[in-house]
């Protein structure tokens, strides 16, 4: 239908057709969604009553692996429906005010997740977020990874001030963030706005990035725009003594990829995580 080409341009029109097509469904009508900053997302009414969501992108296959995985794990996700080329369907859930007991929803699911462990850190694949892409590979231990894998994974991309600090401070990260921590299966793009709150109390995780690591680094990026309330901490449970010594550290790399994607804007919430960190 027309509505196709107007929501997704004319080659995603196609694989939104060809992967309805997989679920023997035609559309009706398509409306975009918010976000969309890195993807195409748009809500995809069909000729039967239903609805799905339908996300474009290069790595859509990838990322429905990882909402797979998720859910294995006891995560609250949307069900993939279909994945044909670059589209992928997915289950419509609808939204809800963010009551306590979403919250609550969403920290016991986290610490289910956080208590999938993997046999060392990283993820099979690589993933990206826009032009930034995200190097999953292994490394011995933690600090490693983290300073390989993220923080000067390209510096090259970086003003060269900041660089040197990082440099310095990854010199010293193995005094900031423990050795080896337990291989939690990560969620690895939780902000808030990846937190879809639905009827009935429920809190769905969407967008993922995931990989294995410290269990911190989800918390960090669920607050690093807010943070939750009490209900959150309560279901999640106990947290590592020095956890929020560590947060900058976690914080420093979403803060790192906002400033690549987004400009100088994001430059004083790098500056402002490093001078936490000492450097």
């Amino acid at each position: 239908m027309e509505g196709l080409s107007e929501g997704l341009g004319e080659a995603l029109g196609e694989a939104l057709g060809a992967a309805l097509a997989e679920i023997g469904a035609k559309a009706a009508r398509v409306t975009p969604l918010h976000g969309g900053d890195l993807s195409q997302v748009v809500r995809v009414e069909l000729a039967d009553g239903r609805a799905v969501v339908a996300k474009a992108g290069e790595l859509v296959a990838r990322e429905a692996r990882m909402l797979e995985a998720l859910g294995r794990a006891g995560a609250p996700v949307p069900e993939v429906l279909a994945v044909s080329g670059q589209v992928m369907l997915l289950e419509a859930l609808e939204e809800a005010p963010a009551r306590p007991e979403a919250w609550a929803d969403l920290g016991a699911a986290l610490a289910r997740l956080h208590a999938r462990h993997g046999a060392g850190y990283g993820w099979e694949e690589g993933y990206a977020f826009g032009r930034v892409a995200i190097d999953n590979g292994p490394a011995a231990d933690w600090p490693g990874f983290w300073v390989r894998r993220r923080l000067l994974a390209a510096p090259e991309a970086l003003p060269a001030d900041l660089r040197a600090r990082l440099e310095a401070l990854a010199a010293r990260l193995s005094d900031i963030l423990p050795a080896r921590p337990a291989p939690a299966l990560l969620h690895g793009d939780l902000w808030q706005g990846n937190v879809l709150f639905a009827p009935g109390g429920r809190a769905f995780m969407i967008d993922p990035a995931c990989y294995y690591g410290h269990g911190e680094v989800d918390l960090a990026m669920l607050t690093l725009f807010g943070s939750p309330p009490e209900a959150f901490w309560q279901a999640y449970g106990a947290l590592e003594p020095g956890w929020q010594a560590r947060r900058a550290a976690y914080q420093l790399w979403p803060a790192l990829v906002h400033l690549r994607l987004f400009g100088a804007g994001y430059r004083p919430m790098v500056e402002g995580l490093l001078a936490r960190l000492g450097a």
